[in-house]
């Protein structure tokens, strides 16, 4: 049974290859979401405007603007900078993948893909987005302040844009103060995924919050070999 509130969730899926495009909408309406399309990368970033979508699909291999340089637009304009990024990429280009990553796409699929796993995929970031953190309102420590309910981060009063991924990463950490968290256990909490992927796809996001978090990085501390920590040796 299809949710109302799934109803509300908008699609832009971006790929210049028709039929992609097709499969990928075909599924996602299946599954209860309403889907606008791109061809290429401005017309990728004048919908994403004017549209709002809660989440956009967005391949690599796109004419003119390719989707990295488009995935790095979206983030630097306040309009668009929140809304989840899942990327499409080819297996052989891991390159791209990591880019991807770095750029601010919170998750990526490679082709060929299973349509069924890109929806799972879809309605985890979705999730990451709306779900609730608890009973907590509000997490602080030092010059770092996070609201929870808004999903608002602020470092000595200045307001941090982060992602939907970087946001669960920053709070599950902050959560489970000084505790060491591995890699593989974050993929699983923060990705939920159940078979481990790269775990560099940790550390990518792991440097993007830093250089977000300016001189509240310090209390997010690596142990070398095993994972990371929120500290308050900081």
């Amino acid at each position: 049974m299809v949710t109302k509130d799934r109803l509300k969730s908008k699609i832009l899926i971006v790929d210049d290859e028709v039929d992609a495009v097709e499969l990928i909408a075909f599924n996602l309406q299946n599954a209860g979401f309403d889907v606008i399309s791109a061809s290429d990368g401005a017309e990728a970033i004048r919908k994403a405007r004017t549209f709002g979508p809660h989440l956009v699909i967005l391949d690599v291999m796109l004419p003119e603007i390719d989707g990295l340089e488009v995935c790095k637009l979206l983030r630097r304009d306040p309009a668009t900078s929140n809304i989840p990024v899942l990327m499409l990429t080819a297996k052989a280009t891991e390159l791209d993948r990591i880019l991807g990553l770095e750029l601010g796409a919170d998750d990526y699929v490679t082709k060929p893909f299973s349509p069924r796993e890109l929806v799972l995929r879809v309605k985890r970031l979705l999730r990451l987005r709306d779900e609730p953190q608890g009973k907590l309102e509000r997490l602080e420590f030092r010059e770092l302040s996070v609201d929870l309910p808004r999903h608002l981060v602020s470092v000595q009063g200045k307001r941090v844009d982060l992602t939907a991924t970087e946001f669960k990463l920053l709070t599950l950490l902050m959560e489970r103060r000084g505790r060491v968290q591995s890699r593989e256990q974050l993929l699983r909490d923060v990705w939920n995924y159940d078979s481990l992927i790269d775990t560099r796809t940790v550390d990518t996001h792991m440097r993007r919050l830093r250089e977000k978090l300016g001189r509240a990085t310090k209390y997010l501390d690596t142990v070398r070999g095993v994972g990371y920590r929120f500290t308050e040796d900081g």
